[in-house]
C-alpha cells in the first residue's frame, strides 16, 4: 500500500519562500512519475511540477518555471517542492501524487492518470 503525506504548507507574503515535502511509504515502481499539483478554491486541480523517479528529468508548469524546483530525497524517501518568489496566485491546496507510467508532457501535468494522492497541504500567499 502506497501512502503519501504532505507537509510544509503555511502562510507567507508575496515574494517569500516555502518548501513542501511529501513523505512516500510503500513500494514505488522505478518507472513512476511523481508530481505536485495544486487546487485553488473554485478552480480545477492543476499540475505544478513532475519528475521521473529514475533520474533528474523534470517538467514544470509555465506559471512556476524559474521559481519552483522539484526534487527527490531517496534517503528520506521524500518528494520536495521548493517554492521561491511566491505570488498570491500560488495560493491553494498542494498535493503530491504518483502515476505508474509515462505520457506526453501535457498529460503528465494533468491529474487524470495519477493513482496515488496525498491529503494536501495548504499554501496561502498574501499580497
Amino acid at each position: 500500500q502506497v501512502e503519501l503525506v504532505e507537509s510544509g504548507g503555511g502562510t507567507v507574503r508575496a515574494g517569500g519562500s516555502l518548501r513542501l515535502s511529501c513523505t512516500v511509504s510503500g513500494y514505488i515502481v522505478s518507472t513512476a512519475y511523481m508530481g505536485w499539483f495544486r487546487q485553488a478554491p473554485g478552480k480545477e486541480r492543476e499540475g505544478v511540477a513532475v519528475r521521473y523517479s529514475r533520474n533528474e528529468w523534470a517538467l514544470y508548469a509555465d506559471s512556476v518555471k524559474g521559481r519552483f524546483t522539484i526534487s527527490r530525497d531517496t534517503g528520506k524517501n521524500t518528494l520536495d517542492l521548493q517554492m521561491n518568489s511566491l505570488k498570491p496566485e500560488d495560493t491553494g491546496m498542494y498535493y503530491c501524487a504518483i502515476r505508474l507510467y509515462g505520457g506526453s508532457p501535457d498529460s503528465l501535468l494533468q491529474p487524470t492518470d495519477y493513482k496515488y494522492w496525498g491529503q494536501g497541504t495548504q499554501v496561502n500567499v498574501s499580497s
